[in-house]
Parts: structure tokens; sequence; C-alpha cells
């Protein structure tokens, strides 16, 4: 019996492995911008590219997967970041899907350091929404209005993902941690942990559960964020399910 789950767990483990493989998850950046802190998970370097090493990056991602299912079962909010152009749309459509936080567009400083700030914004921003559904920006000047939907695209950008973000968030979600450092740096000064997706710039011990993997690629990025969505929708399924059975009893 014990050889048998030995060998589904090895069965398991390559066809991660072969997934990741498809996605192109194995190229990092050139061997010049390598973080030294990267050494450990490259396999070799292949003209000048270093060449991750997906065993490695499979072990990571598990532990990542766990950490996201068990915080989903507990009932947390994870706030997803993505502002490279690469990963914007893809989760913007995560987050819409787990009903998740989001920051598609920039990161503005302080979004959870100054967080009661930050709030003031979004505040601003539903308040706008509501007058202009409710017909009350009519009664203003054409130049007024005009003003106001320039503040509202402005404020949309911002802050559109987080406008109903009543509380600072359980954990992120990061697509390279190199381009999101501010927000990387911002969650590790409120002891907030952070799961990212992250390429052979990165430093990997800013990140409490990092991914190794390739994080420019769509199509790698696209894995990953699904990995991640499935692993959140157990968890979320997991609760659901203690909470019937604790009802039937």
């Amino acid at each position: 019996m014990e050889v048998k789950k030995d060998n589904n767990k090895n069965t398991s483990s390559a066809s991660l492995i072969e997934e990741m493989f498809r996605a192109g998850a194995h190229f990092g950046y050139g061997k010049t911008r390598r973080h030294p802190s990267f050494k450990r998970v490259v396999f070799g370097v292949k003209r000048g590219v270093d060449i991750l090493n997906l065993e490695k990056t499979s072990s990571h991602l598990l532990k990542a997967l766990e950490f996201v299912t068990m915080s989903a079962k507990e009932g947390k909010t994870f706030l997803i970041v993505g502002t490279k152009h690469e990963a914007r749309k893809v989760i913007k459509e995560a987050a819409v899907t787990l009903s998740l936080p989001y920051v598609s567009n920039r990161w503005i400083g302080g979004t959870m350091t100054n967080f009661s700030e930050i709030k003031k914004r979004t505040q601003r921003l539903t308040h706008l929404r509501e007058q202009k559904e409710s017909g009350e920006l009519d009664v203003y000047t054409k130049k007024e209005r005009l003003l106001f939907d320039r503040e509202m695209d402005k404020l949309e950008r911002s802050f559109g993902g987080i406008v109903h973000v009543n509380k600072l968030p359980d954990a992120l979600f990061v697509i390279d941690q190199r381009h999101e450092e501010v927000a990387v740096k911002e969650a590790s000064l409120l002891s907030i942990p952070t799961v990212a997706l992250i390429n052979s710039d990165c430093d990997i011990a800013k990140v409490q559960y990092p991914i190794p993997a390739n994080d420019s690629s769509v199509a790698s990025i696209i894995f990953f964020v699904d990995k991640f969505v499935k692993a959140y929708q157990e968890g979320v399924g997991q609760r659901a399910t203690a909470d019937t059975t604790e009802k039937a009893e």
C-alpha cells in the first residue's frame, strides 16, 4: 500500500511539473538579472537565460496553495495585486470570480498602511456613483458634470477594485514581488502574509509563500492564477460544508 501511495504522489507531481512546463513556467530572466536568493531554485542556464527547477517550484506551489485553501476555509480575505500589463486582466477576472478585492492599475502608496485615508477616497467614489445613478448630478452644469466624471474615472482606476473593502485584507496574492514591491513592503509592515508569483529577479526572502516561476508570460500567469482560484474555491467549499454539518448537528 505504501508503494502505491508513493507512486500516486510521484505521478501527481510529475503531472503538475508537466503542466507548468507547457505553460512556460520554467523560463526565468537573464542570468545577469538573477537575485542572489534565487540561486537555489535555478536548474541551469540556457543561452544566458535562467531555467527554473520546476520540481522546487512544485513544492513551493503546493505549500502556497495549502495556505490559500486553509485561509479561505477560515473565512479570510485575500487582496489580489497585479498591476503589470500582462497580469491586469487575469487578476481582475479572478477577483471578480472569487468576489475578492483587487488592485490592477497602480498601487497607491499607503493603501494598507494608511488605510483610513484610502477609505475616504473609496467612500468619495461610492458617493459619486450614488449621486450619478440617482440623478443628483443632473442639476449641475455640463462643465461641472464633466469634472465629476473625470474625478470618478480617476477614482475608479485607483480604487475601483477595493471600493467595498472595509478592513485590511488577511493576506495578499501578488504577481511579481519586484514590480509590486511597495505593496509587499506594506503587507510586511502590517504582518500580513503574502503569496506571490516571482521570477528570478525577485527577492524570494521577502515573501512568506513564494511561487518561483515565470511571472511575465501571460500563459504562465493564467496558469498560476487559475491554481489560486481553485485553491480558494476549495477552501470556501470546505467552509460551507463544515457550516452545513454544524447546523445539521
